[in-house]
């Protein structure tokens, strides 16, 4: 006979995803215990295996949870009509507005995508290769067709800016919605300012 599924599983299951992102961020999700994790989330060690079958299991979904959500934030903003400029400046502020919180599965992406198996990975990395596309496609039409004829120029401009959202994140963790916009702006517009400026440089 099936298990039946409690009324407050899906909140239940919450709970634990965040904590346990709060626990291999802490200690690292090599050194963190399945017994550590479900001591922290107040529930016996045979309950939270109830959840999930393993580490790795728990690991993924962490991920799989948060990735899945930005990238769709992302890609659903209502771009259409809108001039590529005013596009950059929208995607970027939803990427930082969506990082707001989650510090914890933000933080464990690096360490945590390698420990997985190849079809997760590749899940994984797909929602990252959305998110990418789509600030790429934008960037494209903010210079001239021939700037970023060169996938290597735009790659490296498209992950600059990563990069810097990045850098917001790791030290103003703490930021609320108006600084973070406030960022983005910024981040925008050096982006832009730098992409005209070295094209302007190609023209010397």
């Amino acid at each position: 006979m099936a298990r039946t599924i409690a009324k407050d599983y899906d909140d239940k299951r919450v709970h634990i995803l965040t904590r346990a992102a709060a626990v291999f961020a802490e200690q690292g999700i090599a050194r963190a215990s399945m017994s550590e994790i479900a001591k922290d989330c107040g529930i016996s060690k045979a309950n939270i295996y109830h959840y999930y079958e393993s580490k790795n299991a728990l690991l993924f979904d962490i991920l799989d949870t948060y990735l899945s959500a930005l990238r769709d934030r992302v890609l659903s903003l209502p771009l259409r009509d809108i001039p590529a400029n005013e596009r950059l400046k929208r995607v970027i502020a939803e990427v930082l507005l969506a990082y707001e919180g989650m510090d914890n599965e933000h933080k464990i992406q690096t360490e945590g995508i390698p420990l997985l198996d190849k079809h997760q990975q590749e899940t994984l990395r797909g929602y990252q290769r959305d998110m990418v596309k789509l600030m790429g496609d934008i960037l494209k039409e903010t210079a001239p067709s021939a700037f970023f004829a060169n996938s290597e120029v735009l790659k490296s401009t498209v992950m600059s800016v990563f990069g810097m959202l990045n850098w917001f994140y790791m030290w103003n963790s703490e930021a609320d919605s108006q600084a973070r916009r406030d960022y983005a702006s910024l981040v925008a517009t050096l982006t832009l300012d730098g992409v005209n400026g070295l094209e302007n440089r190609r023209r010397v």
